[in-house]
């Protein structure tokens, strides 16, 4: 099933959760794909540097691997396609304004965004919220308050 292109669609009903676990990333020198499967990693990605894992903090620390920071997991309950233009940068940019980092993976039916743990309830509100005027602005439409023609109102 193909996921939504349009990314007024897609802001509109991002539906964003923020997810319990506290997620790391770990790079190890020299291994391959395989090497830590019992891990179960959300993610890896083979780089020059190493493997990176993207991996519990509960098991990166059992693990005894090394990591700088410490994130949360927002998804994008919205099934965005991968070909979809535009979805990244806006989040990016929703929570660049807010001072918050974001590393984003796109998996096949959703978007994930990693932000510091110390920040996930900030960026989960400025993403609902993001949403949330993008909603509106689909009702204004629905209900003749804003023509077809019309753009969004600044900070939209």
């Amino acid at each position: 099933m193909a996921g939504e292109r349009d990314l007024d669609k897609l802001l509109a009903s991002l539906s964003p959760r923020l997810m319990d676990d506290d997620f790391v990333f770990c790079t190890i020198k020299d291994a391959k794909y395989g090497d830590f499967a019992e891990l179960s990693p959300l993610a890896s990605f083979r780089e020059e540097e190493g493997l990176t894992l993207l991996l519990t903090k509960e098991k990166a620390d059992k693990a005894g691997f090394k990591y700088d920071s410490i994130f949360k997991c927002i998804t994008l309950k919205v099934h965005s396609s991968l070909e979809a233009v535009g979805l990244t940068a806006a989040v990016s940019r929703q929570l660049a304004d807010r001072g918050i980092s974001a590393n984003v993976i796109a998996g096949y039916w959703h978007d994930h965004v990693f932000v510091p743990a110390e920040r996930a309830d900030d960026a989960w509100s400025a993403l609902k919220d993001l949403s949330r005027r993008h909603a509106e602005r689909f009702r204004q439409m629905a209900d003749g308050r804003l023509g077809d023609g019309q753009c969004f109102p600044p900070g939209l």
